[in-house]
């Protein structure tokens, strides 16, 4: 495997476990870690393109279909990609994820087609993203920024917040994911 996906893999894996796995962790691997270690490879190798290419997205889309998490292999993610839980989870593309981004299950990060905000978001470091939520348009997501369960966010938000409601509204918060998002991971 190559070096660069592997650190990538690692990473993850760190956000949740103590490496190296242990045999009992190895044998109750998640299902949603499975999904995320396969996503890697799909989207690590979807940009060399080839047959291993769509074997893998072949793969992965299967795996979809049980786990409901929907990353296509094209979205950019930082190293620290956590999911919470199996369920829905639906993601653009184009969607750009800093590291130690938190993926609750109900999300949804997608296009607005029209208007000012046409496009998708650009989601920042250390963001946490609660059960529920929806995050759509070109807009940009800070540094340490908590999206609350249920929010709606289609605005540009700004670093060390918290977000709430529909419509969103922002808080100022020094330390917003302190004690939301454990173990983060340096990496690259």
């Amino acid at each position: 495997m190559e070096t660069e996906l592997k650190k990538l893999i690692e990473a993850d894996m760190k956000r949740v476990y103590d490496l190296p796995l242990t045999a009992k962790q190895r044998f109750f691997f998640p299902l949603q870690m499975k999904y995320l270690k396969l996503w890697r490879k799909a989207s690590y190798y979807a940009k060399k393109g080839g047959l291993k290419s769509k074997l893998l997205t072949l793969k992965l889309e299967k795996l979809s279909e049980r786990t409901q998490i929907q990353i296509p292999p094209e979205v950019t993610a930082g190293p620290g990609l956590y999911l919470g839980h199996l369920g829905r989870i639906i993601i653009h593309p184009e969607t750009v994820l800093g590291k130690n981004v938190n993926l609750a299950t109900g999300i949804t990060i997608g296009q607005a087609n029209r208007g000012k905000k046409k496009g998708v978001p650009v989601i920042g470091d250390d963001v946490w993203i609660g059960t529920n939520a929806i995050v759509v348009g070109g807009i940009s997501i800070g540094n340490d920024v908590l999206i609350a369960p249920g929010a709606y966010v289609n605005c540009d938000v700004p670093d060390h917040s918290v977000v709430i409601g529909n419509p969103a509204v922002i808080h100022a918060s020094e330390h917003a994911t302190e004690g939301y998002i454990n173990r983060r991971v340096d990496l690259m």
